[in-house]
């Protein structure tokens, strides 16, 4: 038994005009219709909650998906801010010196590296002799080489991963069979 509710308001919920109450047989037509027609009421009412209550939580579930994909960079963004920053400074200096500047772009390519590290953009740089993959490779060129056939012979641009998906196959040129 629940115990918010009496055992005569549980009763009260369970009648029908077809399952009345022993007891309660004394009833005239129109007092069955009356009690019908409430328990009808309830009813009604408590599908119209339970709708409007469901249209709530689909509407709030569209607004968060449309919020994700509106701000998804967001935190990819915030890493690369510093980088960005890195760069002005590099070009608002005056020195001369080509090894200051040359540790100065190292340093922000270490902060680029590290901002695509956190958000999972992973670089694709095969190393010479390795297979060619063509998921995640795009071959340019066939040359001739002493290496193995179909295996990679220099990257002409770096390739990107992101959370394990092809953001853009790395170019590659591949040796040719002999």
């Amino acid at each position: 038994m629940n115990d918010n509710k009496s055992e005569q308001d549980l009763q009260a919920e369970n009648q029908s005009p077809t399952n009345i109450d022993a007891g309660e047989t004394n009833l005239t037509p129109e007092e069955q219709l009356a009690v019908a027609t409430q328990k009808l009421s309830e009813l009604q009412d408590g599908f119209l909650r339970a709708k409007a209550e469901g249209e709530n939580i689909r509407r709030r579930a569209a607004e968060d998906i449309a919020k994700a994909h509106k701000f998804a960079i967001e935190s990819f963004a915030e890493h690369l801010i510093p980088v960005s920053d890195s760069l002005y400074a590099a070009l608002a200096t005056e020195a001369g010196d080509a090894k200051a500047f040359k540790e100065g772009l190292e340093i922000t390519l270490k902060q680029l590296l590290s901002a695509f590290e956190k958000g999972r953009l992973v670089e694709i740089n095969p190393a010479p002799g390795s297979k060619f993959d063509p998921h995640q490779h795009q071959a340019i060129s066939m040359v001739p080489s002493d290496q193995e056939p179909n295996t990679v012979v220099s990257v002409l641009q770096r390739g990107f991963l992101i959370a394990d998906r092809v953001l853009r196959p790395a170019l590659v040129t591949v040796s040719q069979a002999k």
